[in-house]
């Protein structure tokens, strides 16, 4: 399985993985809060997420989330799900886009291993100026849909994932986030057979984040 986020380096992991003729992906798993019909953080409709599978040519498969939700109830659900995954799907790895957090990937270490799956970090230590300039020319395409205003400006919300985009953010931030600094939904790509047609809907800053909404064309 593979973590989605609906995001560029959950996309690129993705196709990663299927380059890779060892392992066999069998489905994506996101975390969705059904009060809102968003996937968790990123904020993307679920229709979109859905629509991203179909291109994929993969189940989604839906960790349901309270809102407001705690990290233990965030874990006690996750777990859940994993639990299922590997007792009713055979999965044995779970894949996530993540690249060099290294707290980050303690504590998908630490949750994964109470529901007996393996993480799997297919993208790990990858130099990111290196990989958002091969994400790019291998045909990638993603749009911000939640930025960091204290570390993005904020008429970058919406903005499509390209080289000028890359070039107009401010030196302290990293070209693929890693750190937080913006979030994206990939419409277009080598993992998908068909691009997803989204147009830009409205733009809200809450709970110190700035989101854009994307609608499905």
């Amino acid at each position: 399985m593979v973590s989605w986020s609906t995001g560029k380096d959950a996309a690129w992991a993705l196709h990663t993985l299927r380059a890779t003729p060892e392992y066999e992906v069998v489905g994506l798993v996101t975390s969705v809060v059904p009060k809102f019909g968003r996937v968790a953080m990123h904020g993307v409709r679920e229709d979109l997420a859905l629509a991203q599978a179909k291109a994929a040519g993969l189940p989604l498969y839906n960790i349901y989330l309270d809102w407001p939700c705690s990290n233990e109830r965030y874990e006690d659900s996750t777990r859940t799900a994993l639990e299922w995954l590997r007792r009713e799907r055979g999965v044995e790895l779970m894949a996530f886009g993540d690249l060099f957090l290294q707290d980050v990937r303690n504590y998908r270490e630490r949750l994964l291993a109470t529901a007996g799956i393996e993480p799997f970090f297919p993208l790990w230590g990858r130099n990111t100026r290196e990989l958002a300039t091969e994400m790019l020319a291998a045909g990638l395409r993603a749009r911000v849909v939640c930025l960091d205003p204290k570390r993005v400006p904020r008429h970058h919300a919406g903005a499509d994932y390209t080289a000028d985009f890359l070039a107009s953010l401010p030196a302290d931030v990293d070209p693929c986030a890693e750190e937080g600094e913006f979030h994206t939904f990939c419409y277009a790509g080598p993992m998908f057979t068909a691009r997803i047609p989204v147009s830009v809907g409205e733009t809200v800053e809450r709970d110190g984040f700035v989101f854009t909404d994307l609608v499905r064309v």
